[in-house]
């Protein structure tokens, strides 16, 4: 880094979100910094859980298999009574995303792959040691001044900053955005061992009202206690190598044979910025809200942050997306973030009953309606989780109801054949940018020549038609379709189901996998006119930036 410096997007906060979204903007061609106060990557028990959507995102830029190599997938959570009972798992079967909905990982280690990733990337810089201590915003930019670990400081002139730099964001505190909720009563003794000396390969949530606990397996022998402190309890007093033990000790047979590596106290607060969009700022992952782990949606729901966040500054910063709709960043994603703390604290107020004859209660309640069939259902499959969808943002909406619902909500990821007998997941196959999806048909058969420049400049260079799996059906072809169109195989027989249930023909597929239109053939022109001019700025071209050239070498 020069004295002064200038670049398109600076990202103050080296964690997992913030190294996706320099993953995501180096894959979308945007030089970026990446800065972080810490000069190495914090070896403290964190986050552990990561699901469909997250791999899906790591799978955008290339990096879902490098995770996976060091993740446990498809793994149940369990719920147990007062008296050691289970009364709930959780083991979701679905797929639809294309990844198992719970895996578990260490976060040190997950972090330490997705930082190699950024090593693809010529146009992502990564600076360490760096800690922010200004910023000011003009009509053009913002401007930051970082301090190195040798008190020298730098002047970074940014279109855009990206904050995810944690609950203690410095980014949000100053832009002096409140940072609304609450924190809990309650610490939590967090304890990590070595060489697993338990059989249990599934989370559980210990519902024991004389103390509160949560076990879990992760990756190379890994065990994982959460203890419930009381109020009068001191954080010091708890982790000496003796009171650790004690916590231990009803829980493991001779707890003194145990390798104790990491043991740390722990405040959960379930919290929420109140703007995720300040100006020429944007707020991430804890730096925009914080969530107790009950349901393992922290991280999650930051890596959302993500990918909803990083292409819409790509876009904006080359010329296809209007800046204005950088605001939608927030709109899309506020209201889902607090959804999922809210159920975050539904969880753990279950969980942390101490009053027995109120834990006796719900366990009796759980225990009566845990065989009814539609519950067990939704609690095993996890549909109690609230999926994100947005009905305003980056999206169309034709006013036709049973279209609509479809649109802004993530599409499906099945298997497809785009060579006869090369299976592929979807996303592989129709690249990073925006693709439309035709059932059978062209919808741009007789697009005028303006609506196929119009969705070049908005970078859905990408047509595929899809083929029913008997392979039948043959697609009409477009003269100049050009090498971005493909024909797939749906050898699933899921896209037949999705398409013909919503009584679609097309369905217009964002970067970040979520449904911006959707419609009938002989709307099709209209309807893609109509999100064009609503989404493109005026006039102009859009810039040519591709992204890194291996960059869909690496996401395939």
């Amino acid at each position: 880094m020069n004295p002064q410096t200038a670049v398109p997007v600076l990202i103050v906060g080296a964690g997992p979100v913030g190294v996706s979204i320099a993953n995501l903007l180096g894959s979308y061609g945007v030089e970026t910094l990446l800065v972080d106060r810490s000069p190495a990557i914090l070896n403290y028990p964190r986050a552990v859980g990561l699901d469909d959507e997250a791999l899906r995102t790591f799978q955008a830029f290339g990096m879902a298999e490098p995770m996976l190599r060091n993740m446990i997938q498809n793994v149940p959570m369990r719920m147990y009574t007062a008296r050691k009972k289970c009364f709930a798992e959780i083991l979701p079967s679905t797929r639809e995303f294309g990844w198992f909905r719970r895996n578990l990982f260490s976060q040190p280690l997950g972090e330490g792959t997705l930082r190699e990733g950024l090593a693809r990337y010529p146009n992502v810089t990564m600076a360490l040691g760096m800690e922010l201590k200004s910023l000011q915003q003009d009509a053009d930019g913002v401007e930051a001044v970082l301090q190195d670990e040798a008190g020298q400081t730098r002047s970074v002139r940014a279109r855009y900053v990206v904050g995810s730099d944690g609950a203690r964001s410095t980014v949000r505190e100053l832009l002096k955005v409140p940072y609304e909720g609450q924190t809990h009563a309650h610490k939590w003794a967090v304890i990590e061992c070595d060489g697993d000396p338990l059989d249990a390969p599934y989370t559980a949530l210990h519902c024991e009202p004389q103390r509160p606990y949560v076990c879990l397996r992760l990756p190379y022998g890994l065990r994982r206690w959460e203890f419930m402190m009381f109020a009068g309890e001191d954080e010091e007093q708890i982790l000496k190598p003796e009171k650790v033990l004690d916590l231990l000790r009803n829980h493991v047979a001779n707890p003194e044979t145990l390798n104790v590596i990491r043991a740390r106290v722990y405040t959960h607060n379930s919290r929420v910025a109140k703007s995720f969009v300040v100006g020429r700022v944007c707020l991430a992952g804890d730096t925009a809200h914080i969530t107790p782990p009950w349901i393992g949606q922290g991280l999650n729901a930051g890596l959302r942050d993500a990918f909803n966040l990083a292409w819409k500054l790509a876009w904006i910063i080359q010329g296809r997306l209007k800046p204005e709709l950088l605001q939608s960043y927030h709109d899309e994603r506020h209201a889902h973030a607090k959804a999922m703390i809210d159920l975050a604290d539904l969880f753990g107020s279950a969980l942390s009953v101490r009053n027995r004859f109120v834990a006796w209660l719900r366990d009796r309640f759980f225990l009566s309606i845990r065989n009814l069939p539609g519950i067990r259902d939704y609690i095993l499959q996890m549909r109690f989780k609230p999926m994100p969808r947005f009905s305003t943002g980056v999206v169309l909406n034709s006013g036709k109801r049973a279209q609509d619902d479809s649109v802004g909500r993530m599409f499906i990821q099945p298997n497809v054949e785009a060579a006869p007998g090369h299976s592929q997941r979807l996303d592989d196959v129709i690249g990073g940018r925006f693709a439309l999806i035709g059932w059978r048909c062209d919808p741009l058969a007789h697009a005028p020549a303006g609506l196929l420049d119009a969705l070049e400049r908005l970078g859905c260079d990408r047509y595929v038609g899809v083929r029913a799996c008997s392979g039948n059906h043959e697609i009409p072809s477009r003269t100049g379709a050009g090498e971005g169109a493909k024909v797939i195989n749906d050898v699933e027989n899921t896209l037949h189901f999705w398409f013909h249930s919503r009584s679609v023909d097309w369905v217009l597929i964002r970067p970040d996998r979520f449904v911006a239109a959707v419609g009938s053939a002989d709307d099709a022109i209209g309807q893609l006119t109509r999100f064009c001019a609503q989404t493109l700025p005026e006039g102009g071209a859009a810039t040519q930036a591709r992204g890194n050239p291996h960059a869909e070498e690496a996401a395939a």
